[in-house]
């Protein structure tokens, strides 16, 4: 029988394991291929629902710039009103995730959630886009994490909040009707960081000139005001060849092979086994571990669930000591759901609530909530979350939000078995009774080394 406890913390998202959770490791990645329950549950936002507000705001901000000073005044007032309603859908989005999180059976999906929507981060590039990519979690990255690699990269490649994030709307092919007219040229991030991070990985014996063969692939791709869009007047005329691979065609044929052929290159399987073993398990994982994972990725052309099954069941995934940090957002859901808060209860929080105990703690522990410092996401190092103002800030936290949480919060002895179960050590087992107050003894529990790892 797994051990639960690790299947919680390295795994999930913490103790007490929700109602009807699998344990065993087929049993985990079976529960991959259901239906995803929670984000029926509790629906987030959506481009459909975005992207008017994002054009509306565009159209107010020309007339702030070109107006008279009456209507430059009254397109201020709009922007403002619609820049707040961006604000809004952005919360929402952390509302819903850490409502998903909070009450998912199976918490390995949302596990995998943060690990991909870090994998292939985006951040908004300005306010007025801010909630965009919320929008990236639910149509790229939760549909397509238990299928096949390739189309979860075509599909977060080509999603809009990508597309902003990497400029790629910017890049059009020199040679293009569109580059000749209006004097415009290749933008490389998005061909760049899809080779260094989202495929091969860096220094794999690509070059310079596949880099910039990519990018000249790639253009005719561009954000519009609804969406992303396809402009063969943008594209660069001709073949291109990446990899010792030339790729022609019309329209999204020859972008779609060169993505599926990225995404089935071996470097690819090793650069991403090694990221899920380091991820879920240790930052030096067992060689043996990556292998395994690695093997089942080539073996099975990228079969997500088959990699996700040779990471569970290797002996290392349940050996390896408890190393890792819990990332703030991780340490979060799992100090609310050990408190006994559930999804419903956090999308009853009051907005205040909501930004005093989550947002604002986000940021004071270092992960503000979709803002990773650069598309290389977050750093995995246990030293990046568990250095000084990282744990004076989950320090203040644990003393302070509980209580402002909850009217009645747990006795700090039940908080510690509920939270910790076979991990509670010798010294935290003597010191959590003889705590002076409560407070206390809840930061006691909730700021210890055992709760704070994984």
């Amino acid at each position: 029988m797994p051990d639960t406890a690790i299947v919680a913390f390295r795994f999930g998202f913490g103790l007490p394991l929700p109602k009807g959770a699998a344990v065993e490791p087929n049993a985990m990645v079976e529960a991959l291929t259901r239906p995803d329950s929670m984000r029926n549950r509790f629906p987030s936002v959506t481009s459909a629902e975005l992207f008017p507000v994002m054009d509306e705001i565009q159209d107010w901000l020309k007339i702030r710039r070109r107006g008279s000073p009456e209507d430059s005044k009254a397109a201020a007032a709009k922007i403002r009103e619609l820049t707040a309603q961006i604000a809004a859908k952005t919360e929402l989005g952390l509302r819903t995730a850490m409502a998903r999180a909070l009450d998912a059976p199976d918490d390995l999906r949302e596990r995998l959630v943060l690990f991909w929507a870090d994998h292939f981060t985006t951040t908004a590039r300005n306010r007025y886009a801010a909630a965009l990519p919320v929008t990236h979690l639910d149509e790229a990255i939760r549909p397509n994490l238990a299928g096949k690699f390739e189309d979860l990269l075509i599909a977060a490649t080509l999603h809009p909040a990508m597309l902003d994030y990497l400029d790629q709307t910017s890049s059009v092919g020199p040679n293009s009707p569109f580059g000749q007219r209006k004097n415009k040229g290749l933008n490389e991030n998005l061909a760049r960081e899809l080779i260094e991070l989202h495929t091969m990985g860096a220094g794999t014996g690509y070059t310079q000139s596949d880099v910039r063969e990519l990018a000249e692939l790639l253009t005719g791709v561009f954000v519009a005001k609804d969406g992303f869009r396809f402009a063969a007047a943008r594209a660069e005329p001709g073949p291109e060849t990446v990899l010792g691979t030339t790729y022609k065609g019309s329209k999204l044929e020859p972008i779609l092979a060169v993505l599926r052929d990225l995404a089935r290159r071996p470097e690819t399987a090793r650069h991403l086994a090694t990221k899920l073993a380091v991820h879920f398990v240790s930052d030096t994982p067992d060689p043996a571990l990556v292998s395994s994972i690695e093997t089942a990725w080539q073996e099975s052309s990228g079969d997500l669930p088959t990699a996700y099954r040779a990471l569970l069941n290797h002996p290392s995934a349940w050996q390896a000591p408890a190393t890792k940090a819990r990332q703030p957002f991780e340490y979060l859901v799992a100090a609310l759901r050990a408190m006994g808060l559930t999804g419903s209860d956090m999308m009853a929080l009051p907005t205040r609530d909501l930004r005093r105990a989550i947002m604002v703690p986000l940021r004071q522990m270092g992960q503000p909530w979709l803002s990773a410092p650069g598309p290389d996401g977050w750093p995995e190092a246990p030293e990046r979350w568990l250095n000084a103002p990282g744990l004076a800030a989950r320090i203040t936290w644990a003393m302070e939000q509980p209580l402002r949480l909850l009217s009645s919060p747990p006795d700090p002895e039940t908080l510690m078995q509920r939270a910790l179960g076979p991990r509670i050590s010798t010294a935290l087992a003597w010191a959590v009774p003889k705590a002076e107050t409560q407070r206390s003894g809840l930061g006691l529990v909730l700021a210890s080394p055992e709760f704070n790892r994984r």
